[in-house]
């Protein structure tokens, strides 16, 4: 008979016991680049800062404070939908060490929605200069340099179709269709005559055309602008009729305010006036083009930030889906830097949209060496001068700009694809420091002392 050996007896002869394992994990997730984001970012201070609360009633938030801030970091880090990234936190023993969670592998989280829920819950209490005044605190020991500032602005796109007049009207044209369809059919009423069908079939005919001539498009732009302004009518009329038998919601209410505004506008377009504010979606009724005027791409379509930089680190200072001109903020600009590091700025690099007679005065009030080129007669350092302007210049053109295409391929920034205006801003928010705590990584990697490892049983 063959003779069973006891577990006491196998023991000894194991590789390694399940704390070990465990053990090795946390110790290799500290060397790992993920593991230096956990050691140069204040989470728990940050959540407190941003109003995060534990519930004091029902049941528990699965994450906590500090979790959701890191669910956030580690969003934009990986760079992965709502979706992969709740299935690479069950999987992954590292993410769940960085989130301060444990998974039981046999009871996996499955509803990939909490991520939207934690970014709109931080998207309502997010205020951006509270915030970076925190992280400019904590990594203020760790900064060189920080009389020297760096500034230029970048456009973060918005996931959105490109815009044009026969894609924008021909959305308004369809949707009201199928509201107008739906509210008819649930009073039982007949279906107001129009001719969808006419343009419906004009629109595709349109649509699979390789050319496009400028009269083509005007034409089915009269079209469909006439449709649209009569749907606009029997929408109003059929709602005002049965008004008593209605209960819209404020989603319907809201959108179809929009729609009437964008009819508005275009047809103001088409009779070739000039249009401020132009909303190009109807989800996204908050974006506006913005001229950039680059080789590449004219127009962009997302949110402007003007960003400043100091050692590497970079920090919003402004940040607006309307366009602005960023050559007059460069006075707000000195006075954020200074706020945020208590420390008087002697350098400054910015580009020539900067370089105002306005701007060179006060720099020159202050004492502000700039990047600009001189205007006027030189000085008697003027070598010196110039080889400062120089040097001023090529750290911005490199590290500055070079920063901007660093965050939008790496971390979540290139195509933004929030649903509203709040968490597209958390989402530009969290991409910049994102990219500013791996940043941070060789800075602190010498001074930071060992910090405890955050679990939940």
């Amino acid at each position: 008979m063959r003779k069973i050996q006891k577990i006491s007896s196998l023991q000894p002869t194991l590789a390694f016991t399940e704390y070990d394992i465990f053990y090795q994990y946390s110790q290799s997730f500290f060397r790992s680049e993920l593991g230096g984001i956990y050691k140069s970012f204040p989470f728990e201070q940050l959540g407190k800062e941003l109003g995060l609360k534990e519930k004091s009633r029902g049941r528990k938030s699965f994450f906590s404070v500090a979790g959701k801030v890191a669910l956030m970091i580690l969003k934009a880090y990986s760079d992965l939908s709502d979706r992969d990234l709740i299935a690479q936190l069950n999987a992954n023993l590292h993410y769940q060490l960085f989130c301060g969670v444990r998974i039981n592998p046999l009871r996996p989280l499955e509803n990939f929605k909490i991520v939207s829920e934690i970014r709109c819950e931080i998207g309502r209490k997010l205020d951006i200069h509270k915030a970076q005044q925190l992280l400019a605190g904590y990594w203020k020991p760790y900064l060189e340099n920080t009389h020297v500032m760096m500034t230029d602005a970048t456009c973060y796109e918005s996931s959105l179709r490109f815009p044009t007049t026969v894609k924008l009207l021909w959305e308004c044209v369809d949707w009201l269709q199928g509201q107008l369809k739906g509210i008819v059919k649930g009073l039982r009423l007949r279906m107001p005559r129009n001719k969808y069908s006419k343009q419906q079939h004009r629109h595709k005919t349109y649509s699979r055309k390789r050319r496009r001539s400028n009269k083509d498009t005007r034409v089915l732009s009269r079209s469909l602008l006439h449709l649209l302004g009569k749907l606009i009518g029997q929408l109003q009329d059929t709602i005002q009729a049965n008004s008593q038998h209605l209960a819209l919601s404020i989603l319907f209410c809201k959108r179809f305010s929009i729609i009437q505004k964008i009819f508005h506008q275009q047809t103001l377009r088409f009779e070739g006036k000039e249009v401020k504010g132009i909303i190009v979606s109807i989800d996204k009724a908050y974006i506006r083009p913005i001229v950039r005027g680059k080789e590449s791409k004219r127009v962009e379509f997302g949110a402007k930030v003007n960003s400043i930089q100091v050692d590497g680190i970079n920090f919003i200072e402004h940040l607006s889906f309307e366009a602005f001109h960023e050559g007059i903020r460069l006075l707000w600009c000195i006075d954020r830097q200074q706020s945020l590091l208590r420390k008087r700025v002697t350098h400054l690099a910015a580009d020539a949209l900067y370089a105002t007679n306005y701007n060179r005065r006060y720099c020159h009030h202050k004492g502000i060496m700039t990047s600009f080129v001189r205007k006027g007669k030189a000085a008697k350092d003027e070598k010196q001068r110039k080889q400062i302007r120089s040097l001023l210049s090529k750290e911005r053109a490199t590290r500055l700009e070079g920063s901007f295409g660093t965050e939008k391929q790496h971390y979540s920034l290139s195509r933004i694809k929030a649903r509203t205006k709040r968490t597209e801003i958390l989402w530009i928010f969290f991409g910049i420091h994102t990219a500013n705590a791996v940043r941070m990584i060789p800075k602190m990697k010498d001074k930071i002392k060992e910090v405890p490892l955050r679990l939940t049983g």
